[in-house]
């Protein structure tokens, strides 16, 4: 499974600008409404980070020992692919967002709801990646000593991750 990459994000960031950007060009020039989520999103973009993160601390408590129980590796590979999903849709939405918020800011400036409600999305979008970033490193397992007669890799993929056995 790849890490997160930071230049990716931003690429896919830099493309969600440009397509919030044309969208709200696009559908205001036709007579809609601006293309920017409800308020109503945030719970939806909230219950996702903290299903994210609830489920990165006990993979965090796993891979540190504290955990008494034996983690599934499914689980450890679903909440992998959580976070980075978390990641990448914050990313999205985020970038989207702030496409819109260029306009928006230059035709009304900061008084009217579609900004109010474009920059409430570009911060929910950003703890989603947040979120998805810290829980990714949580998933990875620290590096055995291979002086160690016992090193091995059970419980790691090629990439260090938690996330089922070798």
């Amino acid at each position: 499974m790849s890490v997160l990459r930071p230049l990716q994000l931003l690429l896919f960031f830099i493309a969600a600008v440009v397509l919030g950007w044309a969208g709200q060009q696009l559908v205001v020039s036709a007579g809609r409404s601006v293309p920017v989520l409800n308020w109503t999103a945030l719970p939806t973009m909230a219950g996702v980070s903290a299903l994210t993160l609830i489920m990165g601390i006990r993979v965090r408590r796993y891979t540190q020992g504290k955990l008494k129980s034996r983690l599934d590796p499914i689980a450890a590979a679903r909440t992998l692919i959580l976070a980075q999903a978390s990641a990448y849709a914050g990313t999205l939405i985020g970038g989207w967002h702030v496409g819109i918020l260029i306009e928006l800011l230059r035709v009304t400036g900061f008084g009217s709801v579609a900004v109010r409600s474009a920059l409430l999305m570009i911060v929910a979008a950003a703890v989603m990646v947040i979120v998805g970033w810290i829980v990714e490193q949580f998933c990875k397992v620290p590096p055995d000593d291979p002086s160690s007669p016992e090193a091995g890799h059970e419980g790691k993929d090629d990439t260090g991750y938690a996330a089922g056995t070798n």
